[in-house]
Formats: C-alpha cells, structure tokens, sequence
C-alpha cells in the first residue's frame, strides 16, 4: 500500500514538473499587427494643434505651457501642464490603414472614474463626405510605449483626418504611420484658437475619450482650433495664466473656474483678470461660465448653497465690467451645463461624455454668436 502511494506521489510529481519546465508557446499579438515596411511620419515635423505660444523653449515638446512658466505658475498647474490635454495632430492620407506609435510620460494609465482611452488614449476622427468631423478609433493603451493599428480596411480616396492626444498622460513621442505606399501629408496648425482656461472639467475628467470633452465637440462644431488649459483642481483665475494667455493670438477667451473657487475668491479675482485679458486682448470675446451644479446637489442643500453663492459672485462680477463699459463680454449659466435630469456624471462633479455633450450644447451659441 505504502509503495502504491509513493508511485502515485511520483506521478503527480513528474507531472507538475513537466508542467513547469514545459517551454510556454510565444503569446500571440492581439488584434491586427503594425507592418514592418510601414512609413513613420513625426507629428513634430508638421505641428500639433492646441500646442500654443509658439516656438518657445519647452521641457518636453508636447507640453501645454513653455518651459519659461515653471518659475511663474503654482508647481501643481505647472506639472498639470505637462499634460497633452486639447493637443490634436490633423494630416491628410488616402491609405487604407492608419497606425500610431507614441511614448507616455506616465505609467499610470487610466484614473478610478476614468479609462486608459481617455486618460492615455489617441482618438482618432475624420471628416465625412459633408465635411462633418465624425469618430474612427481610439486604442487602449496597455504600457507607456504604444505601437497599433489604429484602423484597417478603410473606404478607398483621400480623407482629412484628426487625431486628439491624450488628456491626463503626457507625449514623449508621437508618431503617424501609414502603409508604404500610401500618400501622407501633415496639416500645419490653425491660426485664433479659442482658449479655455478650467479646471479638471476643462482638463477632461472623466471623458472616456479624449475627443469627448466639451472643449474638442466645440472645437469640431465650430471647425476651429482650441486651446485646453485646464488644470485638475486648479484653476483659479490666477495672474500668472492670465500673463501667458496674454501672449496667445486668441479667437475667444474662455474663463471656466469656478469650480475650483469660493464666492470670495471669484470676487476678488474675476474682474482683475479680465482688466489683464483686455489689456493685451482689447476686442476679444471673453466669456464667463458659471460652475455647473453638482449633480446630487438637489438633496444636498450645502452643495445647492455654495453654487447659488458662487453663480451670485460671478454675475456680480460680470455686471461690474459691464458697468465699467468693458466690451465684447458674454456669460453662460451654470443651471443645465449638465443637464437637469442629475444624470450628466458619474461622480456628481464631473462630467460623463453625456455631460460633456451637453455642456457644448449650451457653450456653442455664444461662442458662435462670440465668433461672430
């Protein structure tokens, strides 16, 4: 008995052993795989929308502010800017497959409420034969460096199309590839972008895609480039900002921030910085916006409170320029940013990609009415 016991202690052995050393089979790829003779094309060689101030120096070329702003702004808004946040790359390509290679800065690629396509994520759009913007593809990145087939099996001729960089990581490399013998030209960046400067909103928590955010709908809506200076928790109407948007070409201004501020704040705040836009902006539209309504506010009577409170400052505000004949102002309510139905987010402050979608219905007719 003790034998046969023994014999079956041996078997089981050999086997787990055999197991273990077996060599494993190599892991497939999933999905379609990028070609080896595929043609790379820099997106730096041709530029990025949403990249402004110029050629100025940078820490990293994808950055949102030049390297000179780290000794001005708060070292939060400062590393936020390092994000890619609003960046979009345009070409023109009659190639049946698009590929994408790019680097992150982050290892961390996705957020608690929101997914690697939004927080690391290219998503891709193209025009329609009407000239309309409509989506393609957005990868989920799985590891910093990025190598995939964005799309295969394309409609034959020559499509237009954009691209949106990622909203939370930031870009060491991006690249644009096509199959060899396919026809590729880079779309240089618009001139007059519309500016937003925000908060975590405007930053884009908690798009599931990068082209989700309110900021890229109006920007495809209005067919023009944008500018996403959002900063998570961390847009104050600071000086420092005002400064370097003061050194942008601007089509529109847009002032978004109160959800990082108090009532006191937006006092003391709000006319100064709009004195310091039209100082150097003497005709451009600016347009102030109330902070959208947590969306369990109705039953939390403090919530209810703090942006009757904030929504008052700002008007207060609004209505001292006005009286000081300060021109070209336009203000958006905060009421329905969301909706009304306490259904637009996912975590009562910020936005889902249906509050986003509803955030740039109410935005578009005054920016249309502003670009004017």
């Amino acid at each position: 008995m003790k034998s046969s016991f023994l014999f079956f202690a041996f078997l089981v052995s050999a086997s787990l052993f055999a197991q273990t050393a077996a060599p494993k089979a190599p892991v497939k790829p999933k999905g379609p795989v990028v070609p080896a003779d595929a043609q790379w094309h820099d997106a730096t060689t041709w530029g990025v929308e949403g990249r402004g101030w110029g050629d100025q120096e940078r820490k990293r070329w994808f950055d949102r502010f030049p390297a000179k702003a780290e000794k001005t702004v708060t070292p939060a808004v400062w590393s936020l800017s390092r994000d890619s946040a609003g960046m979009m790359v345009r070409f023109k390509t009659d190639a049946k497959a698009i590929y994408c290679r790019y680097d992150l800065a982050k290892a961390n690629l996705a957020l608690p409420a929101m997914p690697a396509t939004g927080v690391s994520g290219l998503d891709l759009y193209a025009r329609d034969d009407q000239g309309q913007w409509r989506w393609v593809a957005c990868p989920k990145p799985a590891a910093q460096h990025v190598e995939a087939v964005l799309i295969s099996d394309l409609a034959p001729g020559e499509h237009e199309f954009a691209a949106y960089l990622p909203l939370y990581n930031g870009i060491e490399k991006l690249e644009i590839g096509v199959p060899k013998d396919a026809k590729f030209e880079g779309q240089a960046p618009r001139k007059k972008p519309i500016v937003f400067y925000g908060t975590s909103i405007t930053h884009g928590a908690n798009a599931s895609r990068p082209g989700m955010v309110h900021t890229a709908i109006l920007g495809r809506r209005l067919d023009h480039p944008v500018i996403n200076i959002g900063f998570s928790g961390n847009g104050r109407m600071d000086a420092a900002v005002g400064d370097l948007i003061n050194e942008l070409d601007a089509a529109a201004i847009v002032i978004d921030c109160l959800p990082n501020m108090q009532p006191a704040d937006v006092t003391a705040k709000c006319v100064p910085l709009v004195k310091q836009l039209r100082s150097k902006h003497a005709k451009t539209p600016i347009i102030l916006v109330e902070d959208r309504r947590f969306t369990n506010s109705w039953i939390t009577p403090a919530k209810e409170k703090f942006h009757d409170d904030n929504h008052a400052a700002l008007k207060a505000a609004y209505e001292q320029l006005k009286a000081e004949n300060v021109a070209n102002l336009s203000y958006i309510s905060g009421d329905a940013l969301y909706g009304t139905d306490a259904e637009g987010a996912n975590d009562a402050s910020h936005a889902t990609d249906l509050g986003f979608m509803r955030q740039a219905d109410v935005f578009e007719p005054v920016l249309r009415e502003a670009l004017k």
